[in-house]
């Protein structure tokens, strides 16, 4: 006599729980750091070293949110393309260990909590919000038609920039401009770092990306970028009257960068790849810190 397969059991709270902190990544928040930090040069450098501790309250836990929102808006969008990369193929969505419509529930609780923060902006900021999330919309697009899709993810980034700088000031100034460009630079930066990560799977499944596009000169682009940031942010350094503490630290930050460009001329392991990635978190906390003392 056949037994009966019992029907598969529903997934419990639990497991739903921690799918969805696998989502937003909660256990790895670099992506967190990076979209937070050129927000916190503008607050710095727009307030002369005197920040709101409210307005770095909001930023910050606006980056937390939105970079969640953000995850959540490319898994969506890379379900099938992530299924065939051996680095993302256990991504929740990817794997059918969460449901889409559990991820667009917490989108929409995400994007909830993130117009809320808005509420204590000034209108200039509020304005400008909707372009950061057509932005975060858009990039996960973008590697299926642009052949650097980096640089969208650097407007994205760069725009937080923008947006507390106007939250600052009520204005915007040429300096908040330079550090949205330098930004766009850093992004496409550290993000080419990172896809290097996928070049081969990306290759064969057919996802453009800048570590592709640049072929074997990737670290000649990735060198230019660098110097490009750093000539952007000496340039608003001056014209917000930074003293030499700035300039000192920002030649270290060069020092660094130059160091790993020279080590991207040989093909670097994924893992070194995704340790290098990670170091433009602590180049970005070196930023933050030489433009606090260059304000002194």
């Amino acid at each position: 006599m056949p037994t009966s397969v019992p029907p598969a059991s529903p997934p419990q709270p639990g497991n739903i729980l921690t799918h969805l902190a696998s989502l937003i990544r909660l256990r790895n928040q670099t992506g967190t750091l990076l979209l937070l930090l050129p927000s916190l040069w503008a607050l710095v450098l727009a307030s002369n070293g005197t920040p709101s501790a409210r307005l770095i309250f909001i930023f910050a836990l606006g980056a937390l949110v939105m970079r969640s929102a953000g995850v959540i808006m490319n898994d969506l969008a890379d379900q099938s393309f992530d299924r065939q990369v051996s680095r993302t193929q256990s991504r929740p969505l990817a794997s059918g260990d969460l449901h889409s419509a559990h991820a667009l529930l917490l989108l929409g609780g995400l994007l909830a909590i993130a117009v809320g923060l808005l509420g204590f902006l000034n209108q200039l900021t509020i304005w400008l919000s909707p372009i950061a999330l057509g932005l975060a919309v858009v990039y996960p697009f973008t590697k299926r038609f642009f052949h650097v899709p980096q640089f969208f993810l650097g407007l994205a980034f760069g725009w937080g920039a923008v947006m507390a700088w106007a939250a600052t000031r009520q204005q915007l100034d040429l300096s908040a401009w330079l550090l949205f460009a330098a930004t766009i630079c850093w992004a496409l930066a550290y993000d080419t770092i990172y896809a290097l990560q996928d070049r081969r799977d990306d290759l064969r499944v057919g996802v453009k990306s800048s570590a592709i596009f640049f072929g074997p000169y990737v670290w000649v682009a990735i060198g230019i970028f660098e110097l490009v940031m750093v000539g952007l942010l000496a340039i608003a350094g001056w014209l917000e009257n930074l003293n030499l503490s700035f300039y000192g630290g920002l030649a270290g930050v060069a020092g660094f960068l130059s160091q790993q460009v020279w080590h991207l001329r040989e093909d670097v392991t994924p893992f070194e790849a995704l340790r290098m990635f990670k170091q433009h978190a602590g180049v970005g906390i070196c930023i933050l810190a030489g433009i606090w003392l260059g304000t002194f």
